[in-house]
C-alpha cells in the first residue's frame, strides 16, 4: 500500500493481526489542522472509525479536490481496489480507527456463491461511505478485541471481517427471478444460446449460474425446477442431441464427433450415448441413415 501522510501521528503503537485473506490493523492516533493523507491501496480496504470524524476530516477522490468539492470522512469507509484516497484535517483532532485490507478474491469467494462471480465483482467496484453504523461497529470492535488480545481460534476473526464487508458492501437487492423458484424464458434462452455459441461442449455449473445472474447454489436448484434436470444432466442430453445431428448429417468419425463435443473419447460418447438413446452411436447412425 501506498500511504503518504503529513501532520498524522499515532498516539499509540499500532496493533494488527494477519486472518486468511485478510490484515487487520487498529490505529489510535491525532492529526494536527492541516493535515493531510494520500492512500491507495491494491487491495480492497475497509476503515471503521469508532469516534464521529465528520466535521474534523474531509476526504476526497482526488487531491484538487480537497478544500473545495471535497466531503465529511464517514464512521465507515469501503475503498475499492486501486482507488486512491486523500483526507485533510479542518483541526487537531484525536481519533481511533480499525483498517482492514483485505485480499480481492477472498471478498470474492464470500460473495460469488450468493450473488454470482459477475455481480460480486460489481459490488466490490463501488466505494461505500456509511455514517450510520450500525451492526458494523459491533463487528469492528470485536475485531480489534482480537487483534489486541487474541482469544478465539483466527477463523473467527477471519469471518468478522467477512460480516464486516457484507454489512457494509452495497449489495444488490434479490430479483424477482430469486423468489418465484423457475428461471424464466428469457434466462433460458441466455443459456441455450451460450451453450450453443460453445459447440455444446461442456459448460462449468458456475459460467451458467453467471450468465442468468444467479449464485451457483441458487441456480441449481431453480434449474432443476424449471427443467426436471440437473445442469449436467440438461448438458449432456443437448450434447447427445448434438451428436445425433452430425451422425445423421455428416460423415464425420465417432470418435471426431466426441472430440468435438468435448467427450473424453469414443467410449465415453459411447456410454452416454447408449444410456440416453437405448443404442450406441453407430446403431443408431446405421438405422438413421438409412432413413
Amino acid at each position: 500500500m501506498v500511504t503518504r501522510t503529513e501532520g498524522i501521528r499515532p498516539v499509540a503503537p499500532e496493533r494488527w493481526r494477519s486472518f486468511e485473506g485478510a490484515v487487520g490493523v487498529y490505529w489510535d492516533a491525532e492529526g494536527i489542522a492541516g493535515a493531510q493523507g494520500y492512500y491507495l491501496s491494491p487491495d480492497p480496504r475497509i476503515v471503521v472509525f469508532f469516534n464521529d470524524v465528520s466535521s474534523h476530516i474531509r476526504i476526497a477522490s482526488r487531491e484538487a479536490a480537497l478544500g473545495g468539492d471535497d466531503r465529511p470522512m464517514t464512521r465507515a469507509i469501503y475503498v475499492p481496489a486501486g482507488v486512491p484516497l486523500w483526507t485533510r484535517f479542518n483541526g487537531t483532532h484525536r481519533f481511533s480507527h480499525l483498517d482492514l485490507h483485505i485480499h480481492q478474491d477472498r471478498l470474492l469467494r464470500s460473495l460469488a456463491p450468493s450473488l454470482g462471480s459477475s455481480k460480486a465483482r460489481d459490488v466490490l467496484k463501488r466505494p461505500v461511505e456509511l455514517q450510520d453504523l450500525g451492526p458494523v461497529a459491533t463487528l469492528a470492535g470485536l475485531v480489534v478485541d482480537e487483534i489486541s488480545q487474541p482469544s478465539r481460534h483466527a477463523v473467527f476473526g477471519e469471518n468478522l471481517v467477512g460480516s464486516i464487508a457484507t454489512a457494509l458492501l452495497e449489495l444488490p437487492p434479490e430479483t424477482p427471478e430469486l423468489t418465484n423458484g423457475r428461471l424464466t424464458q428469457a434466462q433460458m434462452n441466455k443459456l441455450i444460446a451460450r451453450f450453443s455459441l460453445r459447440g455444446e461442449r461442456p459448460m462449468a455449473v458456475a459460467e451458467m449460474a453467471d450468465v442468468v445472474g444467479l449464485s451457483e447454489s441458487w441456480f441449481a436448484t431453480v434449474f432443476r425446477q424449471t427443467t426436471g434436470k440437473s445442469p449436467l444432466q440438461w448438458q449432456l442430453g443437448r450434447r447427445i442431441e448434438a451428436a445425433q445431428k452430425l451422425l445423421a448429417d455428416t460423415q464425420l468419425s465417432i470418435a471426431d464427433i466426441a472430440a468435438q463435443l468435448g467427450f473424453s473419447d469414443q467410449a465415453h460418447l459411447t456410454k452416454v450415448f447408449r444410456q440416453m438413446a437405448g443404442e450406441t452411436p453407430a446403431a443408431w447412425r446405421r438405422f438413421n441413415q438409412r432413413a
